[in-house]
Protein backbone atom coordinates (compact mmCIF):
# COMPACT_ATOMS: atom_id res chain seq x y z
CA UNK A 1 0.00 0.00 0.00
CA UNK A 2 1.14 3.52 -0.74
CA UNK A 3 0.43 4.55 2.82
CA UNK A 4 3.37 2.50 4.11
CA UNK A 5 5.97 4.05 1.84
CA UNK A 6 8.65 6.13 3.59
CA UNK A 7 8.15 9.29 1.52
CA UNK A 8 4.63 9.62 2.88
CA UNK A 9 5.96 10.03 6.41
CA UNK A 10 6.52 13.34 8.12
CA UNK A 11 8.19 13.82 11.49
CA UNK A 12 9.15 10.15 11.46
CA UNK A 13 5.68 8.65 11.64
CA UNK A 14 2.47 8.19 9.76
CA UNK A 15 -0.84 8.62 11.49
CA UNK A 16 -3.57 6.32 10.31
CA UNK A 17 -7.24 7.00 10.05
CA UNK A 18 -8.95 6.24 13.34
CA UNK A 19 -12.34 4.62 13.53
CA UNK A 20 -13.82 7.82 14.91
CA UNK A 21 -12.40 9.84 12.03
CA UNK A 22 -13.40 7.25 9.43
CA UNK A 23 -17.00 7.11 10.55
CA UNK A 24 -17.11 10.86 11.00
CA UNK A 25 -16.66 11.59 7.33
CA UNK A 26 -19.25 13.97 5.98
CA UNK A 27 -21.36 13.38 2.90
CA UNK A 28 -19.37 16.11 1.14
CA UNK A 29 -16.14 14.14 1.69
CA UNK A 30 -17.75 10.90 0.55
CA UNK A 31 -19.19 12.44 -2.61
CA UNK A 32 -15.99 14.25 -3.59
CA UNK A 33 -13.92 11.09 -3.04
CA UNK A 34 -15.75 9.43 -5.94
CA UNK A 35 -13.69 11.57 -8.32
CA UNK A 36 -10.36 10.52 -6.83
CA UNK A 37 -8.10 7.84 -8.21
CA UNK A 38 -5.29 5.91 -6.59
CA UNK A 39 -1.81 6.88 -7.66
CA UNK A 40 0.71 4.35 -8.91
CA UNK A 41 3.92 5.06 -7.00
CA UNK A 42 6.04 2.45 -8.82
CA UNK A 43 8.13 4.97 -10.74
CA UNK A 44 8.30 7.47 -7.89
CA UNK A 45 9.60 4.83 -5.49
CA UNK A 46 12.64 4.31 -7.74
CA UNK A 47 13.85 7.89 -7.39
CA UNK A 48 17.02 7.72 -5.25
CA UNK A 49 16.87 11.20 -3.69
CA UNK A 50 14.48 11.25 -0.72
CA UNK A 51 13.49 14.92 -1.03
CA UNK A 52 12.83 14.66 -4.77
CA UNK A 53 10.92 11.43 -4.23
CA UNK A 54 8.72 13.08 -1.60
CA UNK A 55 8.02 16.11 -3.81
CA UNK A 56 7.12 13.91 -6.78
CA UNK A 57 4.87 11.76 -4.58
CA UNK A 58 3.02 14.86 -3.37
CA UNK A 59 2.65 16.18 -6.91
CA UNK A 60 1.27 12.86 -8.09
CA UNK A 61 -1.21 12.60 -5.22
CA UNK A 62 -2.42 16.22 -5.36
CA UNK A 63 -2.30 17.03 -9.08
CA UNK A 64 -2.86 13.62 -10.70
CA UNK A 65 -4.94 12.06 -7.92
CA UNK A 66 -8.24 13.26 -9.36
CA UNK A 67 -10.25 12.36 -12.43
CA UNK A 68 -10.51 16.10 -13.11
CA UNK A 69 -6.74 16.49 -13.54
CA UNK A 70 -7.28 16.94 -17.28
CA UNK A 71 -8.59 20.44 -16.49
CA UNK A 72 -5.45 21.61 -14.64
CA UNK A 73 -3.79 22.92 -17.86
CA UNK A 74 -6.55 25.55 -18.01
CA UNK A 75 -4.91 27.28 -15.01
CA UNK A 76 -1.61 28.24 -16.68
CA UNK A 77 -3.48 28.96 -19.92
CA UNK A 78 -5.70 31.45 -18.10
CA UNK A 79 -2.64 33.12 -16.53
CA UNK A 80 -0.89 33.32 -19.91
CA UNK A 81 -4.04 34.70 -21.54
CA UNK A 82 -4.24 37.38 -18.86
CA UNK A 83 -0.56 38.32 -19.06
CA UNK A 84 -0.49 38.55 -22.86
CA UNK A 85 -3.79 40.40 -23.24
CA UNK A 86 -5.89 37.71 -24.89
CA UNK A 87 -9.62 38.23 -25.31
CA UNK A 88 -11.35 38.58 -21.95
CA UNK A 89 -14.05 36.02 -22.83
CA UNK A 90 -11.22 33.48 -23.25
CA UNK A 91 -9.75 34.45 -19.89
CA UNK A 92 -13.18 34.07 -18.30
CA UNK A 93 -13.79 30.62 -19.83
CA UNK A 94 -10.32 29.29 -18.98
CA UNK A 95 -10.56 30.58 -15.42
CA UNK A 96 -13.89 28.84 -14.94
CA UNK A 97 -12.46 25.55 -16.19
CA UNK A 98 -9.43 25.96 -13.94
CA UNK A 99 -11.61 26.48 -10.86
CA UNK A 100 -13.36 23.12 -11.37
CA UNK A 101 -10.57 20.75 -10.21
CA UNK A 102 -9.37 23.20 -7.56
CA UNK A 103 -12.66 22.99 -5.65
CA UNK A 104 -12.39 19.17 -5.52
CA UNK A 105 -8.74 19.31 -4.47
CA UNK A 106 -9.55 21.65 -1.57
CA UNK A 107 -12.02 19.03 -0.31
CA UNK A 108 -9.33 16.36 -0.65
CA UNK A 109 -6.75 18.41 1.23
CA UNK A 110 -9.10 19.28 4.10
CA UNK A 111 -9.86 15.58 4.50
CA UNK A 112 -6.13 14.78 4.54
CA UNK A 113 -5.53 17.39 7.24
CA UNK A 114 -8.49 16.01 9.22
CA UNK A 115 -6.64 12.69 9.59
CA UNK A 116 -4.12 14.49 11.78
CA UNK A 117 -6.33 17.03 13.56
CA UNK A 118 -9.28 14.77 14.35
CA UNK A 119 -12.89 14.83 13.17
CA UNK A 120 -13.97 17.98 15.03
CA UNK A 121 -11.21 20.29 13.79
CA UNK A 122 -11.40 18.60 10.40
CA UNK A 123 -15.12 19.22 10.30
CA UNK A 124 -14.62 22.89 11.11
CA UNK A 125 -11.97 23.15 8.40
CA UNK A 126 -14.22 21.44 5.89
CA UNK A 127 -17.13 23.72 6.85
CA UNK A 128 -14.91 26.75 6.32
CA UNK A 129 -13.36 25.64 3.04
CA UNK A 130 -16.38 23.77 1.67
CA UNK A 131 -17.52 26.79 -0.35
CA UNK A 132 -14.18 28.56 -0.59
CA UNK A 133 -14.65 29.34 -4.29
CA UNK A 134 -17.99 31.09 -3.77
CA UNK A 135 -16.68 33.02 -0.77
CA UNK A 136 -13.53 34.20 -2.57
CA UNK A 137 -15.49 35.26 -5.66
CA UNK A 138 -17.92 37.17 -3.44
CA UNK A 139 -15.15 39.04 -1.60
CA UNK A 140 -13.27 39.92 -4.80
CA UNK A 141 -16.49 41.11 -6.45
CA UNK A 142 -17.24 43.27 -3.42
CA UNK A 143 -13.79 44.84 -3.62
CA UNK A 144 -14.67 45.85 -7.20
CA UNK A 145 -18.09 47.15 -6.06
CA UNK A 146 -19.93 44.52 -8.09
CA UNK A 147 -22.67 43.85 -5.56
CA UNK A 148 -25.05 42.37 -8.12
CA UNK A 149 -22.46 39.78 -9.17
CA UNK A 150 -22.13 38.74 -5.51
CA UNK A 151 -25.89 38.38 -5.10
CA UNK A 152 -26.36 36.54 -8.37
CA UNK A 153 -23.50 34.09 -7.82
CA UNK A 154 -24.57 33.20 -4.26
CA UNK A 155 -28.21 32.82 -5.30
CA UNK A 156 -27.11 30.63 -8.19
CA UNK A 157 -25.08 28.39 -5.88
CA UNK A 158 -28.10 27.81 -3.63
CA UNK A 159 -30.41 27.09 -6.57
CA UNK A 160 -27.82 24.82 -8.19
CA UNK A 161 -27.43 22.70 -5.06
CA UNK A 162 -31.14 22.46 -4.28
CA UNK A 163 -32.44 21.79 -7.79
CA UNK A 164 -29.60 20.69 -10.09
CA UNK A 165 -27.33 18.62 -7.82
CA UNK A 166 -30.13 17.09 -5.76
CA UNK A 167 -32.45 16.71 -8.76
CA UNK A 168 -29.82 15.01 -10.92
CA UNK A 169 -28.89 12.64 -8.12
CA UNK A 170 -32.47 11.65 -7.31
CA UNK A 171 -33.29 11.23 -10.99
CA UNK A 172 -30.22 9.11 -11.81
CA UNK A 173 -30.60 7.10 -8.61
CA UNK A 174 -34.26 6.44 -9.38
CA UNK A 175 -33.53 5.35 -12.95
CA UNK A 176 -30.72 3.04 -11.82
CA UNK A 177 -32.87 1.51 -9.07
CA UNK A 178 -36.32 1.24 -10.61
CA UNK A 179 -37.16 -1.92 -8.70
CA UNK A 180 -36.21 -0.56 -5.29
CA UNK A 181 -37.10 2.49 -3.25
CA UNK A 182 -34.34 4.80 -2.12
CA UNK A 183 -34.65 5.85 1.50
CA UNK A 184 -32.78 8.40 3.58
CA UNK A 185 -32.80 9.78 7.10
CA UNK A 186 -35.05 12.81 7.31
CA UNK A 187 -33.34 14.26 10.38
CA UNK A 188 -30.58 16.01 8.47
CA UNK A 189 -33.00 17.22 5.78
CA UNK A 190 -35.31 18.69 8.44
CA UNK A 191 -32.50 20.65 10.07
CA UNK A 192 -31.25 22.06 6.78
CA UNK A 193 -34.75 22.89 5.62
CA UNK A 194 -35.42 24.86 8.79
CA UNK A 195 -32.24 26.88 8.36
CA UNK A 196 -33.01 27.53 4.70
CA UNK A 197 -36.50 28.75 5.58
CA UNK A 198 -35.06 31.04 8.26
CA UNK A 199 -32.62 32.41 5.69
CA UNK A 200 -35.50 32.92 3.28
CA UNK A 201 -37.33 34.96 5.92
CA UNK A 202 -34.26 37.18 6.26
CA UNK A 203 -34.30 37.74 2.49
CA UNK A 204 -38.02 38.45 2.23
CA UNK A 205 -38.34 41.05 4.98
CA UNK A 206 -35.94 43.59 3.39
CA UNK A 207 -37.70 43.02 0.07
CA UNK A 208 -41.08 43.80 1.62
CA UNK A 209 -39.92 47.23 2.81
CA UNK A 210 -40.49 48.55 -0.70
CA UNK A 211 -44.12 47.41 -0.72
CA UNK A 212 -45.47 48.07 2.78
CA UNK A 213 -46.14 51.75 2.29
CA UNK A 214 -45.20 55.01 0.64
CA UNK A 215 -41.84 55.95 2.02
CA UNK A 216 -39.05 58.08 0.71
CA UNK A 217 -36.53 56.07 -1.32
CA UNK A 218 -33.69 57.12 0.96
CA UNK A 219 -35.62 55.94 4.04
CA UNK A 220 -36.38 52.58 2.42
CA UNK A 221 -32.77 52.17 1.39
CA UNK A 222 -31.47 52.94 4.87
CA UNK A 223 -34.02 50.69 6.59
CA UNK A 224 -33.33 47.84 4.19
CA UNK A 225 -29.61 48.12 4.76
CA UNK A 226 -29.93 48.22 8.56
CA UNK A 227 -32.33 45.27 8.66
CA UNK A 228 -30.04 43.31 6.32
CA UNK A 229 -27.11 43.77 8.67
CA UNK A 230 -29.16 42.73 11.70
CA UNK A 231 -30.41 39.65 9.85
CA UNK A 232 -26.86 38.84 8.80
CA UNK A 233 -25.70 38.73 12.41
CA UNK A 234 -28.67 36.53 13.28
CA UNK A 235 -27.87 34.13 10.45
CA UNK A 236 -24.24 33.92 11.53
CA UNK A 237 -25.36 33.05 15.06
CA UNK A 238 -27.62 30.37 13.57
CA UNK A 239 -24.70 29.00 11.56
CA UNK A 240 -22.49 28.76 14.65
CA UNK A 241 -25.29 26.88 16.41
CA UNK A 242 -25.58 24.65 13.34
CA UNK A 243 -21.87 23.81 13.53
CA UNK A 244 -22.19 22.91 17.22
CA UNK A 245 -25.21 20.76 16.38
CA UNK A 246 -23.43 19.10 13.45
CA UNK A 247 -19.98 18.56 14.92
CA UNK A 248 -20.66 17.97 18.62
CA UNK A 249 -24.16 17.36 19.95
CA UNK A 250 -25.78 15.51 17.02
CA UNK A 251 -22.89 14.44 14.85
CA UNK A 252 -24.59 11.14 14.01
CA UNK A 253 -27.22 12.97 11.94
CA UNK A 254 -24.61 14.19 9.47
CA UNK A 255 -22.19 11.29 9.21
CA UNK A 256 -22.15 9.52 5.88
CA UNK A 257 -23.33 5.97 6.35
CA UNK A 258 -20.49 3.88 4.98
CA UNK A 259 -21.12 0.32 3.90
CA UNK A 260 -18.84 -2.67 3.44
CA UNK A 261 -17.43 -2.75 -0.03
CA UNK A 262 -17.44 1.01 -0.51
CA UNK A 263 -14.39 1.85 -2.57
CA UNK A 264 -14.02 5.16 -0.77
CA UNK A 265 -13.32 3.59 2.60
CA UNK A 266 -10.57 1.15 1.74
CA UNK A 267 -7.80 3.65 2.39
CA UNK A 268 -7.42 4.20 6.10
CA UNK A 269 -4.31 6.37 6.22
CA UNK A 270 -3.46 9.79 4.78
CA UNK A 271 -1.52 9.82 1.53
CA UNK A 272 0.32 13.08 2.29
CA UNK A 273 1.66 14.56 5.50
CA UNK A 274 0.13 17.34 7.57
CA UNK A 275 2.68 20.01 6.60
CA UNK A 276 2.41 19.08 2.94
CA UNK A 277 -1.38 19.11 3.08
CA UNK A 278 -1.49 22.50 4.74
CA UNK A 279 1.01 23.98 2.27
CA UNK A 280 -0.96 22.63 -0.68
CA UNK A 281 -4.18 24.00 0.81
CA UNK A 282 -2.68 27.49 1.07
CA UNK A 283 -1.36 27.25 -2.50
CA UNK A 284 -4.69 26.02 -3.88
CA UNK A 285 -6.54 28.81 -2.10
CA UNK A 286 -4.16 31.38 -3.59
CA UNK A 287 -4.72 30.00 -7.09
CA UNK A 288 -8.49 30.02 -6.54
CA UNK A 289 -8.23 33.68 -5.51
CA UNK A 290 -6.22 34.49 -8.65
CA UNK A 291 -8.64 32.75 -11.02
CA UNK A 292 -11.62 34.21 -9.17
CA UNK A 293 -10.18 37.67 -9.73
CA UNK A 294 -9.96 36.90 -13.44
CA UNK A 295 -13.57 35.70 -13.45
CA UNK A 296 -14.88 38.79 -11.67
CA UNK A 297 -12.84 41.15 -13.84
CA UNK A 298 -13.93 39.66 -17.18
CA UNK A 299 -17.56 38.68 -16.56
CA UNK A 300 -19.04 41.80 -18.19
CA UNK A 301 -16.90 41.43 -21.33
CA UNK A 302 -17.82 37.74 -21.57
CA UNK A 303 -21.48 38.70 -21.19
CA UNK A 304 -21.30 41.22 -24.02
CA UNK A 305 -19.29 38.92 -26.28
CA UNK A 306 -21.59 35.93 -25.80
CA UNK A 307 -24.82 37.94 -25.78
CA UNK A 308 -25.82 36.51 -22.39
CA UNK A 309 -26.75 38.60 -19.37
CA UNK A 310 -24.51 38.76 -16.31
CA UNK A 311 -27.42 37.47 -14.23
CA UNK A 312 -27.64 34.26 -16.30
CA UNK A 313 -23.87 33.72 -16.25
CA UNK A 314 -23.69 34.30 -12.48
CA UNK A 315 -26.82 32.36 -11.50
CA UNK A 316 -26.54 29.44 -13.94
CA UNK A 317 -23.09 29.04 -15.53
CA UNK A 318 -20.85 29.90 -12.56
CA UNK A 319 -22.48 27.40 -10.15
CA UNK A 320 -22.61 24.61 -12.75
CA UNK A 321 -18.88 24.87 -13.43
CA UNK A 322 -17.92 25.66 -9.84
CA UNK A 323 -19.85 22.70 -8.44
CA UNK A 324 -18.96 20.25 -11.21
CA UNK A 325 -17.11 17.98 -8.79
CA UNK A 326 -20.12 17.72 -6.48
CA UNK A 327 -22.41 17.14 -9.48
CA UNK A 328 -20.30 14.29 -10.81
CA UNK A 329 -19.82 12.72 -7.38
CA UNK A 330 -23.53 12.90 -6.65
CA UNK A 331 -24.40 11.13 -9.90
CA UNK A 332 -21.79 8.40 -9.38
CA UNK A 333 -23.07 7.58 -5.89
CA UNK A 334 -26.70 7.82 -7.02
CA UNK A 335 -26.13 4.99 -9.49
CA UNK A 336 -24.78 2.96 -6.55
CA UNK A 337 -28.02 3.56 -4.61
CA UNK A 338 -26.25 5.81 -2.10
CA UNK A 339 -27.83 9.23 -1.57
CA UNK A 340 -24.77 10.96 -0.11
CA UNK A 341 -25.74 13.92 -2.28
CA UNK A 342 -28.54 14.75 0.16
CA UNK A 343 -25.94 15.93 2.64
CA UNK A 344 -23.82 17.53 -0.10
CA UNK A 345 -26.61 19.57 -1.69
CA UNK A 346 -28.50 20.58 1.44
CA UNK A 347 -25.34 21.19 3.46
CA UNK A 348 -23.76 23.35 0.78
CA UNK A 349 -26.96 25.32 0.17
CA UNK A 350 -27.37 25.88 3.91
CA UNK A 351 -23.78 27.02 4.30
CA UNK A 352 -24.12 29.57 1.51
CA UNK A 353 -27.51 30.82 2.71
CA UNK A 354 -26.70 31.31 6.41
CA UNK A 355 -22.91 31.77 6.31
CA UNK A 356 -21.52 33.05 3.00
CA UNK A 357 -24.36 35.49 2.29
CA UNK A 358 -24.37 37.18 5.74
CA UNK A 359 -20.56 37.13 5.84
CA UNK A 360 -20.53 38.95 2.50
CA UNK A 361 -22.89 41.59 3.91
CA UNK A 362 -20.69 42.10 6.98
CA UNK A 363 -17.53 42.17 4.85
CA UNK A 364 -19.09 44.79 2.56
CA UNK A 365 -20.01 46.85 5.62
CA UNK A 366 -16.42 46.68 6.89
CA UNK A 367 -14.93 47.86 3.58
CA UNK A 368 -17.51 50.63 3.20
CA UNK A 369 -19.86 49.13 0.63
CA UNK A 370 -23.62 49.10 1.10
CA UNK A 371 -24.80 45.56 0.42
CA UNK A 372 -28.20 44.37 1.59
CA UNK A 373 -29.88 40.99 1.32
CA UNK A 374 -32.72 42.24 -0.83
CA UNK A 375 -32.23 40.00 -3.85
CA UNK A 376 -35.18 41.64 -5.68
CA UNK A 377 -38.59 40.14 -6.38
CA UNK A 378 -37.71 37.74 -9.20
CA UNK A 379 -34.63 36.35 -7.48
CA UNK A 380 -36.23 36.04 -4.04
CA UNK A 381 -39.33 34.41 -5.53
CA UNK A 382 -37.16 31.83 -7.32
CA UNK A 383 -35.32 31.12 -4.08
CA UNK A 384 -38.52 30.78 -2.05
CA UNK A 385 -40.19 28.37 -4.46
CA UNK A 386 -36.99 26.32 -4.81
CA UNK A 387 -36.71 25.87 -1.04
CA UNK A 388 -40.39 24.94 -0.74
CA UNK A 389 -40.25 22.45 -3.63
CA UNK A 390 -37.13 20.84 -2.15
CA UNK A 391 -38.69 20.64 1.32
CA UNK A 392 -41.82 18.95 -0.06
CA UNK A 393 -39.65 16.57 -2.09
CA UNK A 394 -37.80 15.35 1.00
CA UNK A 395 -40.66 15.31 3.50
CA UNK A 396 -41.40 11.56 3.41
CA UNK A 397 -37.82 10.24 3.54
CA UNK A 398 -38.08 8.37 0.24
CA UNK A 399 -36.92 9.09 -3.28
CA UNK A 400 -37.73 8.06 -6.86
CA UNK A 401 -36.85 9.38 -10.30
CA UNK A 402 -39.99 11.52 -10.65
CA UNK A 403 -38.96 13.72 -7.72
CA UNK A 404 -35.57 14.33 -9.28
CA UNK A 405 -37.14 14.97 -12.67
CA UNK A 406 -39.42 17.67 -11.24
CA UNK A 407 -36.49 19.37 -9.49
CA UNK A 408 -34.55 19.41 -12.76
CA UNK A 409 -37.53 20.88 -14.61
CA UNK A 410 -37.78 23.62 -11.98
CA UNK A 411 -34.11 24.45 -12.53
CA UNK A 412 -34.62 24.61 -16.30
CA UNK A 413 -37.59 26.95 -15.86
CA UNK A 414 -35.61 29.28 -13.59
CA UNK A 415 -32.66 29.18 -16.00
CA UNK A 416 -34.92 30.11 -18.92
CA UNK A 417 -36.35 32.95 -16.86
CA UNK A 418 -32.96 34.53 -16.24
CA UNK A 419 -31.86 33.84 -19.81
CA UNK A 420 -34.65 35.98 -21.31
CA UNK A 421 -34.57 38.56 -18.50
CA UNK A 422 -31.56 40.82 -18.95
CA UNK A 423 -30.97 43.16 -16.03
CA UNK A 424 -28.49 46.07 -16.02
CA UNK A 425 -25.54 45.49 -13.72
CA UNK A 426 -24.96 48.17 -11.10
CA UNK A 427 -21.54 48.85 -9.65
CA UNK A 428 -22.27 51.56 -7.10
CA UNK A 429 -22.84 49.20 -4.17
CA UNK A 430 -26.58 50.00 -3.94
CA UNK A 431 -29.21 47.83 -5.57
CA UNK A 432 -32.77 48.58 -4.56
CA UNK A 433 -34.64 47.17 -7.53
CA UNK A 434 -33.48 45.76 -10.84
CA UNK A 435 -35.82 46.42 -13.74
CA UNK A 436 -35.94 43.44 -16.03
CA UNK A 437 -37.39 43.40 -19.52
CA UNK A 438 -37.35 40.70 -22.16
CA UNK A 439 -35.13 41.56 -25.08
CA UNK A 440 -33.43 44.50 -23.37
CA UNK A 441 -29.86 45.21 -24.33
CA UNK A 442 -27.43 44.49 -21.50
CA UNK A 443 -25.16 47.31 -20.45
CA UNK A 444 -22.58 46.91 -17.72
Amino acid sequence: MASTEPWLMENGNLKGMSKETRHGRTAHNMSSSSLRKKSDMTLVSKVPCGIVRKVLANLQEVILGTKLSILFPAIPLAIVAQCYGFGKPWIFALSLLGLTPLAERVSFLTEQIAYYTGPTVGGLLNATCGNATELIIAILALMQHKVDVVKYSLLGSILSNLLLVLGTSLFCGGIANLNSEQKFDRKQADVNSLLLLMGLLCHMLPLMFGYVGKFDAAVIEKSTLELSRVCSFVMLVAYVAYLVFQLWTHRQFFEAQEEEGDDVTTEEAPVIGFCSGFSWLVLMTAVIALLSEYVVGTIEEASESWGISVSFISIILLPIVGNAAEHAGAIIFAFKNKIYTLGVALGSATQIAVFVVPLSVITAWIIGINMDINFNLLETGSLALSILVTAFTLQDGTSHYMKGFVLLLCYIIIGACFFVSQAPLKANGVNMRVESSTGAIFRA
